[in-house]
């Protein structure tokens, strides 16, 4: 089961943040909207409303919840380039997760990203290198430079998406 959980593995930094590493991590980031959107293709609600593991969330929740995370970080990489070392506000995912809105259509959220992913990757390929070492204070976890931030919303992106996916291979959708 703890395949399923972190079917990707669980997130480890890059040892050394290049301007290759960065790029590849926005590539992800670019493509992760039309991904999750194939990923759920020609799917009907009965299977958008299967966990993708025991316990785990639906998929449903996992789309919203990428909307949810997402707009997260965008709003605080924006933070640490417009302020010093702000402290940023955590949030309680999980609840979110049950939240009315999470049971709407996918596609709210599917839309939701491609805008934002739109706005959030014509950002990142702006930053200076400078601006990679600019940070946010994250209350539980400390400092969080924004190379780390793009770094870890590009395996995010991935590890949910390998939830819908293996879910998917696992039932023969």
């Amino acid at each position: 089961m703890k395949e399923w959980q972190y079917p990707i593995g669980p997130f480890k930094p890059e040892q050394e943040m290049t301007s290759t590493v960065i790029d590849n991590c926005i590539k992800e980031i670019e493509e992760a909207p039309s991904l999750l959107r194939k990923s759920v293709k020609d799917l009907s609600d009965q299977q958008i409303d299967t966990p993708y593991r025991p316990g785990g969330w639906t998929i449903r929740q996992v789309i919203h919840h990428l909307a949810d995370s997402h707009m997260n970080s965008f709003i605080r990489m924006k933070l640490a380039l417009t302020e010093e070392n702000p402290t940023i506000k955590p949030y309680f995912e999980e609840k979110w997760a049950e939240l009315p809105d999470s049971s709407q259509p996918v596609e709210v959220s599917l839309s939701l990203l491609e805008g934002l992913h739109g706005r959030w990757v014509y950002l990142l390929r702006s930053l200076q290198p400078a601006d990679l070492e600019k940070t946010f204070y994250h209350p539980e976890s400390g400092p969080v430079t924004i190379a780390m931030n793009i770094n870890l919303y590009a395996w995010h992106s991935r590890h949910h998406l390998a939830h819908i996916t293996g879910l998917r291979k696992r039932m023969k959708w």
